[in-house]
Order: C-alpha cells, then structure tokens, then sequence
C-alpha cells in the first residue's frame, strides 16, 4: 500500500520519489484485527476455555452471588466487558455467559445487558472485519460475491433478523458476513439488536431459573459420594436446556421477517 504514486516537486524544485510504503496506514489497519487474533488465541493457551462450563459456574455459585450482592454496579459492568470481548473476539461460551447474566442479575436486568453488550461487541467485530480484510476478500472473489452482495442490500434488514433469529447459524459468522456484504453500519447495528433480543431474553429467563438444577446437580453429586460409587461427576449439559419448542419459536420469528421479501417477489411475479 502506498500513500501516493509517481514522482512530483519538493519546495526547493528537486524531483522526489513520492511513492514511499504507508507502515502507519497498514499497522493501523490490520492492528485491531491483531487484537483479535490474539485474544482468540490466548484464550485457549492459557487453558481458559476450561473455565467456561456449567460445571465450574455451579461449583463458584455462592462466590458469584456473594460478590453482585455487594458489588452490583461492579459485577454488571464486568459481565458487559467481558461478554462484549467474547462477541468480539468471537470466544466460545455465549450461552453460557447469557444463562449466567440471567442467573445473577435477573431475567429483565441481564437480558438488557447481555443484548447491549453483544451488541457492541458484533459491531466491533463487524468494523474490524470490513476494514481489515473486507476489500480484500471482494477483490479476491471476483463478480460472484458482488452479484450476492446486490441481492443481500436489497433486503439487508430481513436477511439479518432471520440470520440473528433462527439459532442455526454461528454467531461469529453471522457477526462477520455482512461485512463483506456492504452492509451499512446503521442496518447492521439495528439488525443486530432487534434480531438477538428473542433469544437472549428467552436464555437470561432460563438462567433465572436455574438455581434448582445447580441445586439438583449438588445434591446428586453429593449422594454419588455418599454411595461410596468410584466415579461421581458434575457434569451437565447447557445445550439439553434448549428445547424444540424454543428453537421452533425462534425459527417461526425468523421465517416472519422473510415475509416483507416474500411479499416483494409475490407483487413482481
């Protein structure tokens, strides 16, 4: 990359070479995706993806608690931070970290939060990825991403509620491909909000609730020990308290917001 080319005349008259590498415009462009690359990978070097499980959530429940009882407006700030950087950084856990808010701060309180927080942590993401790799993915792709480029701005604000509301997608692909879609920043940062706000509200309630079976797990750990049994385990899975009946309410949400492209092509057929 360079800041300009060919040659022109300094102040004294002398021919220069204005043709010189712009090293501050790529270290400012590539840098935040850096950022990123090393969060994601230090994650999993420093073995911290082995804390982001029901099991050790339940086994810190009275630390948790203990310490939003008496540090609230703390406890809520962190949890913003630290979920806006898992967004960001594209860090397993989501649904865990979204159980957790709806845990410790209430299904109302912790849903605002986590929707907020995950928010801005896509858009973060969204932004690093159109300016950091998005022009050279498009020039790399060549007229077939243009052509799925046009057909995605004609209904950008649809396509994304369906990909924010049906649970099929990844989040952290779903986070980066309007980037390379030319999506607009205003469409994304709506699209996103209005589209996670089912899901995440619906999580954070099931993380009110869950108290009875961290309770539950305790309890039967604790008989597993008392029995004299040689393995007893904490294990639980989060994915098992995702129903059908969840994930087809979502999917009907999505499928409503196909409705206004639907319509579109009814009219023109």
């Amino acid at each position: 990359m360079f800041v300009a080319v060919g040659k022109e005349k300094n102040g004294m008259g002398n021919v220069t070479n204005s043709a010189v590498p712009s090293t501050a415009a790529k270290i400012k462009k590539y840098f935040p995706l850096l950022i990123i690359v090393m969060l994601f990978a230090s994650f999993f070097a420093f073995g911290f993806d082995e804390y982001l499980s029901f099991t050790v959530f339940s086994e810190n429940r009275d630390k948790l608690i203990s310490f939003v009882d008496d540090h609230y407006i703390t406890g809520l700030m962190l949890y913003c931070v630290l979920y806006t950087i898992a967004v960001a950084a594209s860090l397993p856990g989501g649904l865990l970290l979204t159980i957790c808010g709806g845990f410790l701060f209430g299904w109302g309180v912790g849903g605002l939060i986590t929707v907020f927080s995950a928010t801005i942590g896509a858009t973060l993401l969204f932004l690093i990825a159109a300016t950091s790799i998005g022009d050279v993915l498009k020039q790399k792709a060549g007229p077939w991403l243009a052509r799925l480029e046009k057909g995605f701005q004609d209904n950008a604000m649809s396509y994304l509620l369906f990909l924010r509301l049906v649970p099929a997608f990844p989040f952290w692909l779903v986070n980066i491909a309007p980037a390379f879609l030319g999506v607009s920043l205003r469409t994304y940062v709506i699209g996103t909000f209005l589209g996670i706000i089912p899901g995440t509200f619906v999580f954070s309630f099931i993380g009110s609730g869950v108290d009875s079976v961290i309770v539950e797990q305790q309890e039967r750990y604790a008989a597993c020990m008392k029995s004299g049994a040689e393995v007893c385990t904490k294990e639980f899975n989060v994915g098992s308290l995702i129903t059908i009946e969840i994930v087809l309410s979502l999917v009907a949400l999505g499928v409503i917001s196909l409705l206004p492209i639907l319509l579109k092509k009814w009219r023109k057929a």
